[in-house]
């Protein structure tokens, strides 16, 4: 089968339309019979764990699959050729697939004068291998921007940058191992439809998979946006954009214990310790990517009945193996009432109780 013929782009599209809206849809069934929670809460099925990673490895795989077959189309399913082209004019093959008798500035005056119907009207196709060149290099990158977001959560952290970006970097790698390779032709057109088929996919992954296995956007959404108009005037907004650093300061009586504590078991850095002479205390400042937890030990305060320390970490069941081997033993999984979120809930030195909560 011809990669630029009406077959190949109807089957690609196929491929397209069931990925964006039977993946969402199926996926979304089956964890709920399955009773999986999609959104990050707690699972009504105690092996969840292990169903959610066989979940997660099934999507990998078939993120592995799509790009085999992607890597058949742009490589494998063209010959060597002997004399190798380069073609760096943006979006000349697409301009000249249409024929105006008027040409393309009498065509926009056309449009602007006589309307839509008659611009149109005057517009031939003479070149339609070229919009099937350039529909087939927009279509094969869809799923790669869909998928990426869907499967990576890397990538859904900056959904509306980063799987773009990766999908212009891969177009910018295909092209120049094309030209290596001499198995099709750098094309500076391939790069901006590419990259095109990644926004498209990126903007279909917000649109369809989020909103399907995340009924309770609407919801969310109206929160943001009601929250975000009325923070625009407030004190600390305005002026926060690029603060992501937070500091719990905790009280502490045995230092020893406490180096312990934050440093071996659940492997903060001990980023500064001071002696206070005046006072006689001694404080600890421990850092772990931008969360920073100070611990004071003093001789003349009593420790609090009761201290709390709240962090987030991805992988939550990841993490719970680890606190596990570091001799720490976490309850059962909880739901944060406030996010709904799973959390893990255990007891440290000085009556501090540490909640983890599962970061999206």
């Amino acid at each position: 089968m011809d990669v630029n013929s009406l077959e190949m782009n109807s089957l690609v599209t196929l491929l397209v339309a069931v990925l964006v809206f039977l993946l969402p849809w199926a996926d979304r069934r089956i964890c709920r019979r399955m009773r999986l929670n999609l959104e990050g809460g707690l699972s009504e099925n105690p092996d969840a764990d292990r169903l959610l990673r066989l979940r997660q490895r099934l999507l990998v795989f078939g993120f592995l699959v799509y790009l085999l077959v992607f890597a058949w189309l742009v490589f494998f399913s063209r010959d060597a050729a002997g004399n190798y082209t380069v073609h760096v004019a943006p979006l000349e093959d697409v301009k000249n697939a249409f024929s105006t008798p008027t040409g393309f500035t009498g065509w926009f005056r056309t449009l602007f004068t006589e309307g839509v119907a008659s611009a149109f009207s005057q517009i031939s196709i003479v070149r339609p291998e070229d919009l099937s060149q350039f529909y087939l290099n927009v279509m094969i990158f869809v799923p790669i921007g869909y998928l990426l977001p869907y499967v990576f959560r890397w990538f859904r952290t900056r959904v509306r940058v980063r799987p773009v970006l990766f999908c212009l970097l891969l177009s910018f790698l295909v092209e120049n191992i094309q030209l290596i390779s001499r198995r099709g032709m750098y094309d500076f057109d391939d790069i901006i439809s590419n990259t095109l088929g990644g926004w498209i996919g990126q903007l279909l992954y917000i649109a369809v998979g989020y909103v399907v296995t995340h009924p309770g956007w609407r919801k969310d959404l109206r929160e943001y946006r009601s929250w975000k108009r009325r923070a625009r005037s407030s004190t600390l907004f305005p002026y926060t954009r690029k603060s992501g650093m937070f500091r719990s300061t905790l009280r502490g009586s045995d230092q020893g214990e406490v180096c312990d504590f934050y440093v071996n078991r659940l492997g903060f850095r001990l980023l500064q310790q001071l002696n206070r002479r005046e006072s006689g205390d001694v404080v600890f400042l421990f850092e772990m990517g931008k969360t920073q937890v100070q611990v004071i030990c003093s001789f003349r305060e009593t420790v609090p009945a009761k201290q709390y320390l709240t962090l987030y970490a991805t992988r939550l069941s990841a993490v719970r193996r680890r606190l596990e081997s570091n001799g720490i033993r976490p309850g059962d999984y909880r739901r944060d009432p406030c996010t709904g979120q799973r959390m893990l809930r255990f007891t440290g030195p000085d009556h501090v109780c540490v909640e983890i909560i599962e970061a999206d």
